[in-house]
């Protein structure tokens, strides 16, 4: 199998070159750097208007491919910023590069989200669910099936024994998490919508007056269960921030403590595999999300979840 090619700085300039008409006019053009957190694809400033993103694999241009059709679909119904498109292409052959216009601001890991903040990420969940799912299918957007939370829970239970070791982590408030609990925080039938699934710090763009001005890379989203963009929401602004967002969106307890404790086993055992070498992920912020995804709240101290608690989810 033929290895795919390691974009360079020389490699983006070239693209750059090609694509923008004010670099062909013997300018030196804009300057061109690496954005840090870039994900699985080569990500690149150029200049201060724009982001260069290149695909490092066939499978993942499928990914990016399929992300510029559904941008355009769930931008009419989100009330922040989607990424648009200047222009897209092949950077090699078989591997995709996309060039989107920047949105300003910062990174829910440089500003804090405010309260007006917590509004448009509860607008965000809230078109979210307004998004046709079937239209998204038809995109080739993937079902992804609910994870099962007592699985999780079983998994997260010795990953939290080997931080109390290792002074990173109380198990006490894990192990008060039962398999019964679990098992009354199963996702409910029929409440698949489409999902960002990696609402990460880093792809929420955040002013520096705490509003949330956009939602960044697109290539993991799914029709699936909405308690994991609860979940990613913990890991990004903090529990309080992400179940007053959920609630505002219309979501009941049931998914507002499912997304939560689903945050809350990933950051244990991502931290737990972080420290036995399992995981490159820098720890600060591992430490950070775990932080976050353990605040308490007070909807797990008074919430009585019933049967009939099926929100209005469709």
């Amino acid at each position: 199998m033929t290895q795919a090619p390691t974009p360079t700085a020389d490699t983006v300039r070239r693209l750059v070159r090609s694509l923008l008409k004010e670099s062909e006019t013997g300018t030196p053009g804009p300057e061109i750097r690496p954005v840090a957190a870039g994900g699985e694809h080569s990500t690149w400033w150029v200049g201060t208007r724009y982001v260069l993103r290149l695909a490092p694999d066939r499978e993942a241009s499928a990914r990016q491919r399929r992300e510029l059709r559904l941008r355009d679909l769930v931008r009419p119904h989100l009330p922040v910023a989607v990424p648009a498109g200047v222009t897209h292409g092949e950077w090699a052959p078989g591997l995709t590069y996309t060039l989107d216009t920047a949105i300003p601001g910062g990174t829910a890991e440089e500003h804090d989200v405010s309260a007006v903040g917590e509004a448009d990420l509860a607008g965000l969940l809230t078109g979210l669910r307004e998004v046709p799912v079937r239209q998204a299918e038809t995109l080739g957007l993937p079902r992804t099936p609910p994870r099962s939370l007592e699985a999780l829970r079983r998994m997260a239970v010795p990953a939290a024994e080997r931080l109390a070791i290792a002074d990173e982590f109380d198990p006490a408030p894990l192990l008060h998490f039962t398999s019964p609990g679990a098992a009354q925080l199963a996702a409910q039938p029929g409440t698949a919508v489409v999902v960002h699934h990696d609402l990460k710090g880093e792809h929420l763009v955040v002013s520096a007056d705490g509003r949330v001005r956009g939602v960044l890379d697109w290539t993991d989203a799914a029709v699936g269960d909405p308690a994991e963009d609860i979940a990613g929401l913990a890991l990004a602004v903090g529990s309080g921030a992400a179940v007053r967002a959920a609630t505002l969106a219309g979501y009941g307890a049931r998914p507002c403590l499912r997304g939560l404790w689903l945050a809350r086993c990933d950051t244990v055992i991502r931290l737990t595999d972080r420290l036995d070498g399992r995981d490159d992920s820098p720890l600060p912020l591992l430490r950070t999300q775990l932080r976050r995804a353990w605040e308490t709240i007070l909807l797990e101290r008074v919430s009585d979840l019933r049967e009939d608690d099926t929100d209005e989810e469709t």
